[in-house]
Order: C-alpha cells, then sequence, then structure tokens
C-alpha cells in the first residue's frame, strides 16, 4: 500500500492561518494525502493573539512549534528572526520529513521555512505567488517563488507574472485564493455572537454594532521604517474627526509594529476615545462577519484588496504597502494625511457596499490545490523556461 504524500503546511500569523485554513481542511480530507502543522513566529506569541490556540479549537493537531521572534520589531531584529525560523525550521523538517512544503504569500518568516526546504531538496509549493505590492513583502515573495516547485496563483495576471519569471507553465495552477473560501462559507452565516464584546473582550467601551460602524487595520511599511507612528496617528485622527463606532486590531510583527502600537496606546490614554474598541486579534470567520458588516474598511491590510472585493466593502486603503496589487472597484487608495483618509472614509461609508467582484477566485481553492498536490510529480532540480 502506497504510502499518503505528508504536506507540511505552516502557520505563523493570523492572515497567514485564515490563507491556508481551507487548504488543511481540504488536505485532511483528501485520500493520499496527510496534513502536518508546523506553528512559529508570531502565531506563538500572547500579544499577537497565540494562534496557534485557534488552530487547535479548529481540530487540527499541530506537530511541532518553535519561537523566532526577536523583540524589537526593526529592520536588524526582523533581519536576525529570519535567520533564526530558518535554524528551527531546518531541524524540524529533518524530523518530520514531509515529501512536500506548503507556504503562503510574502511574510519574513515564510523566507525562513521556503530556504530551509530548498537547501533540503524538499519540494514547495506556493500561494499567492506572483503578486505586486510593494514593501519588502514583494520582494519576499518573487524570492519564494523563485525557491518554489508548485505555484498556486490567485489570478491570471499573477499566473503569467509567473511565467514570465521563467517558471514552467506546466507547474503553475491558477486557483483562487483560499481566503476566499472562508468568506463564500461564512457569507452564508454572516451573524455576529450577540455576546461578541464579551467573547472576544479587547478593550474599550462595549460599541453598537447596529449603527454603521469602522474597521481599521494598519500596519507597518518595512520600507518606510521610522515613519509609522505618524502614519498611525494620521488614520487615528482623520477616525477621530468621524466619531463613529470603530473597531480596531493591532499591527502585525513586522518592522515598526512597535510604533504602530505605541501610537495607539497613547492616543487611548490621553483622549479616552468613547468610539473605539480594540483587539489584538480575531479569528478569521469573526473578521470576515465584521467586514460584511461594516460601513468602511480603513488601513493597509490586504484584506481589503482580497477579500474585499469578494465581500464588496467599502474601503480605505492608505499609503503604498498594497501599492499595485490588483483591486475591484470597493478600494478608494490615499496617502497618509487626516483629512484625505476623512473625506475617503465619509465618502465610502455613503456609497454603501459595492457589487461582489471575484478577482481573486470563486471559493474553491483549497481543494483544487489538494487535488493537485495528490497527482502532482516534479524535480528538486527545477527547470526554468526563460
Amino acid at each position: 500500500m502506497t504510502s499518503p504524500r505528508k504536506i507540511l503546511t505552516f502557520v505563523g500569523s493570523r492572515a497567514n492561518y485564515s490563507s491556508i485554513k481551507s487548504v488543511m481542511r481540504a488536505i485532511v480530507s483528501t485520500p493520499g494525502l496527510e496534513l502536518i502543522t508546523v506553528a512559529g513566529a508570531s502565531a506563538m506569541l500572547d500579544r499577537f493573539g497565540r494562534v496557534i490556540d485557534l488552530v487547535r479549537r479548529d481540530g487540527f493537531e499541530v506537530h511541532a512549534t518553535f519561537h523566532m521572534l526577536i523583540e524589537g520589531e526593526n529592520p536588524t531584529t526582523m533581519a536576525k528572526s529570519t535567520g533564526l525560523g530558518l535554524i528551527e525550521m531546518a531541524t524540524i523538517l529533518d524530523n518530520l520529513r514531509p515529501d512536500f512544503v506548503l507556504v503562503v504569500g510574502d511574510r519574513f518568516e515564510i523566507a525562513s521555512v521556503a530556504l530551509a526546504a530548498a537547501y533540503m531538496n524538499i519540494p514547495i509549493a506556493h500561494t499567492m505567488g506572483g503578486e505586486i505590492t510593494g514593501t519588502i513583502d514583494e520582494s519576499v515573495r518573487h524570492a519564494v517563488t523563485k525557491l518554489a516547485h508548485v505555484h498556486f496563483p490567485a489570478n491570471a495576471e499573477s499566473a503569467e507574472r509567473i511565467v514570465r519569471m521563467g517558471e514552467p507553465r506546466d507547474s503553475v495552477f491558477l486557483v483562487g485564493c483560499p481566503r476566499i473560501d472562508l468568506v463564500k462559507e461564512i457569507l452564508s452565516d454572516g451573524e455576529l455572537p450577540q455576546d461578541f464584546f464579551a467573547q472576544y473582550r479587547g478593550v474599550g467601551p462595549e460599541l453598537d454594532l447596529d449603527r454603521p460602524f469602522l474597521l481599521v487595520s494598519q500596519h507597518p511599511v518595512t520600507t518606510e521604517y521610522g515613519d509609522a507612528r505618524r502614519q498611525i496617528e494620521e488614520t487615528l485622527w482623520a477616525v477621530a474627526s468621524l466619531e463613529m463606532p470603530t473597531i480596531m486590531l493591532w499591527p502585525n510583527s513586522d518592522a515598526g509594529s512597535d510604533e504602530v502600537a505605541k501610537g495607539i496606546r497613547t492616543f487611548r490614554e490621553r483622549h479616552a476615545p468613547h468610539w473605539l474598541h480594540l483587539f489584538i486579534n480575531l479569528p478569521p470567520d469573526i473578521y470576515i462577519r465584521l467586514m460584511n458588516r461594516t460601513a468602511c474598511l480603513v488601513g493597509n491590510s490586504s484584506s481589503a484588496i482580497r477579500e474585499g472585493a469578494f465581500i464588496g466593502v467599502p474601503a480605505v486603503n492608505i499609503g503604498t504597502r498594497q501599492r499595485s496589487r490588483q483591486r475591484g472597484h470597493n478600494v478608494e487608495d490615499v496617502p497618509h494625511e487626516r483629512s484625505t483618509i476623512a473625506a475617503a472614509i465619509a465618502a465610502q461609508v455613503r456609497h454603501g457596499k459595492y457589487a461582489q467582484e471575484a478577482i481573486y477566485g470563486d471559493g474553491c481553492a483549497g481543494q483544487r490545490i489538494a487535488d493537485v498536490l495528490s497527482t502532482v510529480d516534479v524535480s528538486v532540480q527545477k527547470r526554468l523556461t526563460y
């Protein structure tokens, strides 16, 4: 009897988990495949919501964990954390011996996982490659594409870009974005729990979510390190001028996140805004339900671009973090300037919901990826087609 293919997936952050969850479920249910889950980076830390606990509550076994984040959230610690992740991941791969390593997107911890697998002659499958945005994330994304053996882009433009990068066309499978799988599933039951604030706690007053409310998610831009605090303060003052009920999430662990967090904490302590409630982290299904109900999604999260187009949520994208990423009509782009941000939010609130645009897939990516992984043959020696 043929042994099942062992597919190792890595969960390193809340966004990373929402980007791979539907694939993990599909791998579990697909004959001939065995799921191995490894967790590390911010997924291990309380201050980022310990996503590993959510993974386990969702019924997935976690086969290995490791710590890699060095305190400081600056470019130096980010580079050192990547190196530490490479060391830890090499040991884990040596112990678990997977047949494939499946990595998501473009974060620095993904570089650690992909590089370890490449040096250890383990085939790499990569989702969400070929997209162009900005910041160091784009460089990491393209670097992982060049390390990967199988590519699962989210849209046709990205697929063609991967081929132009020299990857063989028969290694590129246009499947859509796995995050849209969750959106499609959750939109059929879009209600928030009645005890939402009691259940997920956070900091700040309970808000009346029957009124139009804002959802804010803003992260540091690594290539603009040193400007993160000013950037978040411009957003906070813009939102303050509107005084709409606002749910805000803490930033990710990229270089500059400490400055974003300081800006948020200082603003809250000095002004005690009655309209603001902060959460460290929310499960993907709750975040999507909030997206579906919010009057406007504000910040620089890719969720405004990806899930936002499918949901039709009005969104104001601030700054350069998502620059050049393919987007729908739901997104208004603005600089880090408070009056411009406030005016754009007000206009989006007046506009209301947009028509759904399936730019990043139709909600069936997870099973398509599992089907390919169950049958695809690759050689660890890549052949490029320049």
